[in-house]
C-alpha cells in the first residue's frame, strides 16, 4: 500500500516562508513525477509545481519566482519551498505522485493547510 504524507503547513504572515514536505512510502518501484497542487475555498484545485524522476521542474504561474520544488536523493520525498507568501496563497496543499506500485497509478496525500495572514 502506498502512502503520501505531507507536513509543514501552518500559519505565516505575508512575506514569510514555509517549507512543505511529502514523503512517499510503501511498495514503490518507480516514481515518475511528484507534484504539489493547492485548492482554496470555492476554487478548483490547481497545479503548483512538478518534479519528474529526471529532475525536471515546472511551475504554475502563481508559483514562478517564489516557490521551489525539490526532492531528496532517494527521490521518495519532495519539498516545496515557498517564499514571499501572499494571502492569496492560502489553500490546502496536496501532494500527488505518478508512480509504479503493483500498477502505475496516481496517488494523493491528505493535504496540509497553509494560511497566509497578518
Amino acid at each position: 500500500q502506498v502512502q503520501l504524507v505531507e507536513s509543514g503547513g501552518g500559519l505565516v504572515q505575508p512575506g514569510g516562508s514555509l517549507r512543505l514536505s511529502c514523503a512517499a512510502s510503501g511498495s514503490i518501484f518507480n516514481i515518475y513525477a511528484m507534484d504539489w497542487y493547492r485548492q482554496a475555498p470555492g476554487k478548483q484545485r490547481e497545479l503548483v509545481a512538478t518534479i519528474t524522476n529526471g529532475g525536471r521542474t515546472s511551475y504554475g504561474d502563481s508559483a514562478k519566482g517564489r516557490f521551489t520544488i525539490s526532492r531528496d536523493n532517494a527521490g521518495n520525498t519532495v519539498y516545496l519551498q515557498m517564499n514571499s507568501l501572499k494571502p492569496e496563497d492560502t489553500a490546502v496543499y496536496y501532494c500527488h505522485a505518478d508512480l509504479q506500485s503493483r500498477y502505475r497509478a496516481s496517488y494523493w496525500g491528505q493535504g496540509t493547510q497553509v494560511t497566509v495572514s497578518s
